[in-house]
C-alpha cells in the first residue's frame, strides 16, 4: 500500500493517490491531471474511484477529465447533486481496494456534504485519514464560505459535532492528511505541515480543545476575512462541470507580437507573472504583478475579475503553466501572451515602469525622515502578533476595496512577510494612480531580523 501526496502551491492544496496492488483511488484532484496520469501509468495502476471530500470553492476539480480518461467513478458525500454522473456515498459506507478499504465519514460543518476518508489495512485497522477541509494542521475549515441555506453559526454547530463525535474519537496515533496547508483561504490559518496525527491536533489545535459549543463557534468565526468572490464561480463550475484542458489551451495559448499586444491593452488587463524582483525592474504600465512562484492561482482569483479579459507577460517557457493555473480558478479568457516577454516590449521602444526596492536595513531613513506611511499587507492576525511600529494594517485581499484610503500625493512604504504580496500591492496601487510607493525587500522577516527595535506586538 502506498500514499502519494501532491502539492499545488497555487492553492496551498494537497491531493492524494492511494494505491494497493494494482488498484488506486485519488482524493481531491486539481484540474491539471497530467501528473496524476503519469503517476498511474508509471506505477501501472488502475484508477477505481475519484473521491471528493466536498464540492470545492477554491479550485476547479479535475474529476471529470480523470473519469473520462480512466473510467473511474466520482464519489461525493451524502446528498450531493451535480450535473454529471457521480455516486453519493453514505456515512460509514466502505469502498474496497486490493488489500485495503476506505470508509466514508460524514463530517458536515465546512460544507454540509463534507466527508473524511478513513483508510484501513487488510485486517480493518485504521492507518490514515484524509480530512479535506474539515481538519487542517492547527485549524479547521471555515463555516462561512458555501453554506447554502445555513449560516456560519449553524454550520459551526455541525462542525463542532463532527470534530467532537467523529474526529476526536479516532486513535491518537492515526495519521492525518489535510486538504490544505498554509496560505489557504479555506481556514483561518492552516499550518504548513504536510501531515499530522489526531493526538497532535488534540494537543495543539484550538478547535479540538475541550470547549463548549458557544466558545467553539466564537473561536472559528472570529477574525475571518471576507470570502473571495471567485469562490462562488468556482463552486458553480464544480457543480455543473468544466471543459477539458486541451480546449482551454487551444483557446488561450495565443502569442502576440508587442505591436498586437499593445493593441489589446485597451480591452484587457495585463497580468505579469514574473517574480517580484524582475517585475520591479521593468514592467508595462498598468500591469498587475502576480508571480507564478507563489500562490498564483489563489491571488489571481482574489485580485482579478474572472469575467474581464487578461493579457499575460511570462518568463519564457512558463506560458502554459500560467494559463493552466488561471483555468484552475475558472479564468479562461486570456486574449494573448506577449511574444518575447518584457525584453521584446522594450526592444521596440515602448516605455516601462518600475518599483523602487529598499533593503530592510535602510527602510528606517524613509520611515523616520521622509514622511512615508508604512502599510503592512499581511493578515490582521499576523499583524496583531508582531508588526512594525506605527504601521497601518491593510491585508492584500482587502486592498482593492480600500483604495480610497490612499492619496496620490502621499508616499508609502509597503511590507509583507517576504516581498511577494507587497509587490502585488505596489502594482495595484500604481495602476490606480498611487505612484509614490517603495517596497521593502525581504519584507517583515528581514525587518525583524535587521531592525528588531522597530517591531512590536499588540
Amino acid at each position: 500500500m502506498q500514499i502519494k501526496q501532491f502539492y499545488n502551491q497555487g492553492h496551498s492544496q494537497f491531493s492524494y493517490i492511494i494505491s494497493s496492488g494494482k488498484e488506486a483511488v485519488i482524493i481531491d484532484p486539481v484540474r491539471d491531471i497530467e501528473h496524476y496520469l503519469s503517476y498511474l501509468k508509471d506505477k501501472e495502476l488502475t484508477l477505481k474511484y475519484i473521491f471528493e471530500t466536498h464540492i470545492h470553492a477554491d479550485f476547479v476539480s479535475g474529476h471529470l477529465e480523470l473519469a473520462d480518461k480512466t473510467g473511474a467513478t466520482i464519489v461525493y458525500g451524502p446528498q450531493v447533486r451535480v450535473a454529471y454522473p457521480s455516486y453519493s456515498a453514505r456515512h460509514n459506507e466502505g469502498f474496497n481496494l486490493e488489500g485495503c478499504s476506505i470508509k466514508v465519514l460524514h463530517t458536515p460543518g465546512h460544507t454540509m456534504e463534507s466527508v473524511c476518508y478513513l483508510l484501513n489495512n487488510s485486517i480493518g485497522q485504521p492507518i490514515a485519514i484524509f480530512t479535506g477541509d474539515t481538519l487542517f494542521v492547527g485549524d479547521v475549515g471555515r463555516p462561512d464560505l458555501m453554506s447554502g441555506n445555513k449560516n456560519a453559526v449553524e454550520l459551526s454547530a455541525y462542525l463542532y459535532h463532527s470534530i467532537n463525535d467523529i474526529i476526536k474519537s479516532l486513535p491518537d496515533e492515526l495519521v492525518v492528511y489535510p486538504g490544505h496547508g498554509a496560505g489557504s483561504f479555506c481556514g483561518k490559518n492552516p499550518g504548513k505541515e504536510k501531515f499530522t496525527t489526531i493526538g497532535e491536533q488534540k494537543k495543539r489545535n484550538y478547535a479540538l480543545k475541550d470547549i463548549s459549543l458557544e466558545k467553539f463557534t466564537n473561536e472559528i468565526t472570529s477574525g475571518l476575512s471576507v470570502p473571495p468572490e471567485y469562490f462562488f464561480k468556482v463552486m458553480s463550475i464544480n457543480i455543473m462541470g468544466c471543459r477539458p484542458m486541451k480546449e482551454v489551451f487551444r483557446n488561450n495559448l495565443n502569442f502576440l507580437s508587442p505591436v498586437n499586444f499593445k493593441a489589446e491593452t485597451q480591452r484587457a488587463l495585463i497580468v505579469d507573472t514574473r517574480n517580484e524582483l524582475e517585475f520591479s525592474k521593468a514592467f508595462i504600465k498598468g500591469s498587475v504583478n502576480i508571480g507564478l512562484d507563489g500562490s498564483f492561482a489563489t491571488w489571481a482569483g482574489i485580485l482579478l475579475d474572472p469575467d474581464y479579459p487578461v493579457l499575460l507577460v511570462c518568463d519564457n517557457g512558463r506560458e502554459k503553466e500560467a494559463i493552466g493555473a488561471l483555468a484552475q480558478i475558472g479564468i479562461e479568457n486570456v486574449r494573448g501572451i506577449l511574444q518575447g516577454g518584457i525584453n521584446a516590449w522594450k526592444d521596440i521602444g515602448e516605455p516601462v515602469d518600475s518599483v523602487e526596492n529598499i533593503d530592510a536595513e535602510d527602510f528606517y531613513f524613509l520611515f523616520e525622515n521622509e514622511g512615508y506611511i508604512l502599510v503592512d499587507l499581511r493578515s490582521h492576525q499576523n499583524f496583531k502578533e508582531r508588526h512594525i511600529k506605527r504601521s497601518l494594517s491593510i491585508p492584500l485581499d482587502e486592498l482593492p476595496h480600500r483604495l480610497n484610503e490612499f492619496n496620490s500625493d502621499t508616499k508609502y512604504l509597503l511590507v509583507c512577510k517576504g516581498g511577494y504580496h507587497s509587490m502585488m500591492a505596489a502594482s495595484i496601487l500604481k495602476r490606480n494612480g498611487i505612484n509614490q510607493v517603495v517596497n521593502i525587500s525581504g519584507g517583515f522577516d528581514a525587518v525583524s531580523a535587521f531592525q528588531p527595535q522597530y517591531v512590536e506586538s499588540v
